[in-house]
């Protein structure tokens, strides 16, 4: 099912697609969480208590009606009155989703709010984090803990030794906000574990928001040729699969792929990642984008990146949650910890938080098939390639590493491969 005309789909059909994904991507177990959708007519629709969460159907879903009726099969989950709570209090907030993500349970049960200004985006999708004490679950007080939250402006909600509620605008919106929270949760987690997470200032992260360009010249007329038409659907594709393989989120992740000469073709801005269609993706043909799309915030470096390095054909923007820790712990992941890590990566530095800003040639200077990729502390990780594939088996493969290292520091110091090692491995692969 898709979120293609949202507004068409049944409530009951948007729950179930979003629960399947929470379920799918391991935010909640087979009897925990609930979802919630507010009609038009002030009718609750809801997830039902008691049922498998991995084998929902939209007939379970529950429907409470405005003057309080019931309708549907099962009882309604035991915690809608706290989303009744949030609807009364929040005529704006149209879905709830609640949860226990192994992270968020974590700050929960040690009694913190996460640090938003970890990364741009993450403060920009979830804002301020309101945190409401503990109450039993389903009582009239947990429903009063939690509404005072949202009556004070918060969209998203730590609940003590219980987890987490956010709401939105929609169910996709909701639920964007609350993988970004979970991902936020986990990448300070990880990050401790190698370090200490470094955060940005209010000053940084306006800078931030205020450098992204706005104003993308737009070409009169398009042509679609069949080249260009396939390399569409590859980007879609590997968008997909960087989604499913947990190296994307619904809110981050740019692709894009040289067409001819220095013209490419790039994932757009604000489109739900695992949902993107071919016709959504933007060609940028002599630093003209198409008419009536919004390319990514970032094209404007992948289009320096293409011009100052010919060998380069795709790149990757994105936020895998175990590089990411040390992209906002400030630390350098050692590829030299086996073989193939070194072999596709060879080095993988960080670089400041600012290098991607419009105008800095610090990271198009600094990539190139050597040094294919770099982690922009605070922000992301780029990824580059002489094809879409090689690009995402190299993000791969350092998440993987990065994995690796994150789980190693537990067990004690690395042994990394010495330079003798390393000079069998040039010989042999170079």
């Amino acid at each position: 099912m898709s979120v293609r005309n949202l507004n068409l789909l049944h409530p009951r059909d948007q729950i179930i697609m979003i629960i399947n994904r929470i379920y799918q991507k391991g935010l909640t177990t087979t009897s925990g969480g609930n979802i919630s959708i507010m009609d038009e007519s002030g009718d609750m629709w809801v997830t039902p208590s008691g049922v498998d969460k991995g084998s929902l159907k939209p007939s379970d879903i529950m429907c409470v009606k405005a003057d309080g009726t019931m309708v549907g099969p099962h009882k309604p989950s035991m915690e809608y009155p706290f989303h009744k709570a949030i609807y009364s209090e929040r005529p704006d907030i149209k879905s709830v989703v609640h949860a226990h993500p192994p992270a968020l349970v974590a700050f929960s049960i040690v009694r913190q709010i996460p640090n938003t200004n970890v990364i741009p985006q993450v403060k920009q999708v979830c804002g301020p984090i309101g945190y409401a004490k503990y109450a039993i679950p389903g009582s009239s007080d947990l429903g009063d803990s939690i509404s005072e939250q949202f009556q004070k402006g918060f969209d998203s909600v730590i609940m003590e030794n219980h987890g987490a509620v956010v709401g939105g605008k929609n169910v996709i919106k909701a639920y964007e906000r609350f993988e970004t929270l979970e991902f936020a949760c986990r990448t300070l987690i990880n990050s401790k574990i190698i370090g200490e997470p470094q955060f940005l200032t209010e000053e940084q992260i306006f800078g931030f928001n205020n450098q992204i360009p706005t104003d993308h010249p737009k070409m009169e007329t398009v042509t679609h040729t069949s080249d260009e038409k396939e390399l569409r659907q590859q980007i879609k594709d590997m968008v997909r699969r960087a989604c499913d393989q947990g190296l994307m989120m619904s809110t981050y992740g740019t692709i894009s792929v040289r067409w001819k000469g220095n013209d490419f073709l790039i994932t757009p801005t604000d489109a739900t990642r695992w949902d993107l269609q071919a016709n959504d993706i933007v060609q940028v043909k002599g630093g003209l984008c198409e008419p009536n799309k919004v390319p990514s915030r970032s094209t404007w470096l992948h289009q320096k990146i293409y011009e100052m390095n010919p060998e380069i054909n795709a790149i990757i923007l994105t936020q895998p949650e175990y590089l990411m820790a040390y992209g906002v712990a400030h630390k350098k992941v050692d590829v030299r910890t086996i073989p193939e890590s070194w072999i596709f990566l060879q080095d993988m530095e960080n670089v400041p938080f600012g290098s991607h800003f419009l105008s800095n040639d610090t990271i198009p200077q600094k990539v190139s098939a050597a040094n294919p990729g770099v982690i922009i502390e605070n922000d992301s990780v780029l990824m580059t390639g002489n094809s879409l594939l090689q690009a995402f088996d190299r993000l791969e493969v350092a998440e993987f590493s990065a994995k690796s290292l994150v789980m190693g520091t537990s067990l004690g110091a690395f042994a990394p491969m010495n330079e003798n090692e390393i000079d069998d491995l040039r010989k042999a692969f170079f």
